[in-house]
C-alpha cells in the first residue's frame, strides 16, 4: 500500500476527472503551502541545530552544481527533439531543474514511515537546487533571446528569486529552526512538525484536484511533452542516485536528493518564470510538471527509487 498521505492526492485526481464540486479555496491552499514548507524548513533547521558543520560544503556544492547542470542538460533537448520555443524550453528546463516542495514532503514522510537514515542537511537541498536552476533556465533565455523584453538586470533577477515566498520560508525555517533547536523551540515547532502529515494530506487533495484539471481534456497534441514529462523522472533521478553514492550518503538521504532531482516545481519556478518570461507558456510546464511528473513521483517514483537505491548499495 501507498502512504497514506499519497491516497489524498490519488483521491483528489479521481474527485477532479469525476468532475466533482470538491474544491479548497486559494486561501486555505496558500496557507497550506505556507505551513507545509514554513514546517520543513523548522525541521530541517531543527536538525541541523548542533551538526553544522565544514564537512557539508563538498555536499552542498555538488547539490548546487545539479541545480546548475540539470536545466543546462535539458535545454538543447527541449529545443532540438520536442521542438519547443525559446521561452518554452528556458522555461521548462528551469522547472524541471528546480524542485517541488510537495515531492519532498512526500519523500521526508516516506524516509521517516520506514526509518531511513536521512541527513538534517537535506532540507538544504531544496534552496541549493532550486536556485541555481531558475537563476540558469532564464540566463539561458537571455542569452539566446535578444530582445528588449529580456533586459531585466542580474540584481533584479536575483531579488525575483531569493525573495520568492518559497524560499523566504524555507529558509526562514532553517534559520529558526537551527536558532532554537528541537527543545527550546518545542513550545511552538512540535504545534508544526505534530501536523506536518495532516498538512500534506490536504496539500496533496488540492495538488490532485489541480492535477485532474490540467489533464481535462487531455492535449495530444503536446505528445512529445507529455513523453518527456513520463520519461525525465526516471532519468534524471539516476543523476540524484549517482551524486548520493559518490558522497556516500546514507539511503535515505540519496532518496530524498533523487526524488529532488526526478522533481519539477510548480510554485516557485512558475512565479520567477511568469515575471522574467512573459512569452513562456506556463500551462504548459504546469501540465508537465504538476500532471505527469508530480503523479509519477509520489505514486510510483519514490518506492522505485529507494528499490534501486538498495540494490545499488548492496
Amino acid at each position: 500500500m501507498p502512504d497514506i498521505v499519497v491516497m489524498f492526492f490519488l483521491l483528489g485526481v479521481v474527485a477532479g476527472l469525476l468532475k466533482s464540486d470538491l474544491s479548497i479555496p486559494k486561501a486555505a491552499y496558500d496557507t497550506l503551502s505556507l505551513l507545509l514548507m514554513l514546517t520543513i524548513g523548522l525541521k530541517g533547521g531543527m536538525g541541523l541545530h548542533g551538526n553544522l558543520t565544514w564537512s557539508l560544503l563538498p555536499e552542498m556544492l555538488l547539490v548546487m552544481g545539479l541545480g546548475a547542470l540539470i536545466p543546462l542538460v535539458l535545454f538543447p533537448l527541449l529545443r532540438r527533439l520536442l521542438h519547443l520555443s525559446l521561452a518554452d524550453s528556458a522555461s521548462i528546463s528551469a522547472h524541471y531543474g528546480s524542485v517541488s516542495a510537495g515531492t519532498f514532503a512526500v519523500a521526508l514522510a516516506y524516509v521517516e514511515g520506514r526509518q531511513l537514515i536521512a541527513g538534517p542537511e537535506v532540507t538544504l537541498y531544496l534552496v541549493l537546487l532550486e536556485l541555481p536552476a531558475i537563476m540558469v533556465g532564464l540566463a539561458l533565455f537571455r542569452h539566446f533571446d535578444k530582445s528588449s523584453e529580456a533586459t531585466h538586470s542580474r540584481i533584479s533577477l536575483l531579488h525575483e528569486t531569493l525573495t520568492n515566498r518559497g524560499v523566504v520560508l524555507l529558509a526562514g525555517g532553517v534559520l529558526i529552526g537551527y536558532l532554537y533547536g528541537p527543545l527550546d523551540g518545542a513550545p511552538v515547532t512540535d504545534l508544526f512538525t505534530g501536523a506536518f502529515k495532516a498538512v500534506l494530506a490536504l496539500f496533496l487533495l488540492e495538488m490532485g484536484l489541480t492535477a485532474a484539471e490540467t489533464l481535462r481534456p487531455l492535449p495530444f497534441k503536446h505528445w512529445r511533452l507529455l513523453a518527456f514529462a513520463c520519461l525525465a523522472p526516471s532519468v534524471l533521478a539516476c543523476v540524484g542516485i549517482a551524486a548520493g553514492l559518490v558522497l556516500e550518503l546514507p539511503i535515505g538521504s540519496t532518496l530524498i536528493l533523487a526524488s529532488l532531482t526526478a522533481s519539477a516545481s510548480y510554485i516557485a519556478a512558475p512565479a520567477a518564470i511568469r515575471a522574467a518570461i512573459p512569452q513562456a507558456n506556463i500551462g504548459l510546464a504546469m501540465l508537465a510538471s504538476l500532471g505527469f511528473t508530480f503523479p509519477f513521483n509520489v505514486i510510483i517514483g519514490i518506492p522505485l527509487y529507494h528499490q534501486l537505491i538498495v540494490m545499488l548499495s548492496a
